[in-house]
């Protein structure tokens, strides 16, 4: 039996999506979310002031993405629906982090099969919880895969370069001034300039406000912050040999050994 023209195989079809929307996903920055002392922190590269790529999803959850931002923007204005009709037909404490991975990972995966064209997007979604240990961070990649990371994750552009930079400096419990120190050494390529206050996005969610724990960090705030990195100690420098004088012959004559 003859194959029709232009006829690709179901796995073939799959491999091109998956190679477009990682290409469509790389071109943009990193986002780095992790875990600090009293939260979940956001950090990204973003010089717009509109177009957020870190929001808040509901009292607890956080939510960034890279990649399209029309189409990450549709995932986001979904995910607060959702959470807005279930915490209203129920209660606010059964809107959580897994169920909403668990929706975007079903509408990731049905457009990443059904459509002729993936959703060029990766996503973060996080939720404080009231002790470290039940923090949640969930990535999402664009074929609908969930990844429940353990403490930090790094999205878009050079994620695994940035991850290993971020790995370098991540610890449990650190401040939140030691842990965006962490998140802008990661997102700083090696002998780069790190971002201006105003080209960066910064949020945490802080586990000790009431209510709402989404607090976006911006202008005095975020200033404020930065002023207390400390910058590192430098390296002493090594101490000067002594300096030896030249060697002294011996007093009185010299033995030539002519035996005279």
């Amino acid at each position: 039996m003859s194959m029709p023209f232009g006829y690709a195989s179901p796995e073939q079809i799959m491999r091109d999506r998956a190679e477009y929307a990682r290409k469509g996903i790389a071109r943009g920055r990193s986002v780095v979310v992790m875990q600090y002392a009293d939260g979940i922190l956001f950090v990204a590269p973003n010089p717009s002031k509109a177009l957020h790529k870190i929001s808040e999803i509901y009292d607890r959850i956080g939510f960034a993405a890279v990649g399209r931002y029309n189409e990450f923007e549709s995932l986001r204005l979904a995910g607060i629906r959702y959470a807005d009709i279930n915490g209203y037909t129920y209660n606010r404490s059964d809107v959580t982090g897994r169920g909403l991975a668990n929706l975007y990972a079903q509408q990731l995966g049905m457009i990443f099969t059904e459509s002729i064209k993936s959703l060029e997007v990766e996503i973060v979604v996080a939720e404080v919880g009231e002790e470290p240990e039940r923090d949640q961070i969930y990535r999402l990649t664009f074929d609908g895969s969930v990844f429940d990371e353990q403490g930090m994750a790094v999205i878009g552009g050079q994620a695994e370069a940035v991850s290993g930079r971020l790995k370098e400096r991540y610890s449990e419990g650190l401040p939140l001034a030691q842990a965006l120190d962490a998140a802008l050494f990661a997102l700083t390529e090696p002998g780069g300039e790190r971002p201006a206050p105003g080209q960066l996005e910064v949020a945490v969610l802080d586990r000790n406000r009431e209510h709402r724990k989404f607090l976006r960090l911006a202008g005095p705030r975020l200033q404020r912050l930065l002023d207390e990195i400390v910058a590192p100690p430098a390296e002493p420098a090594p101490a000067p040999a002594p300096e030896t004088a030249p060697p002294i012959g011996p007093e009185g004559e010299i033995d030539t050994g002519s035996g005279e």
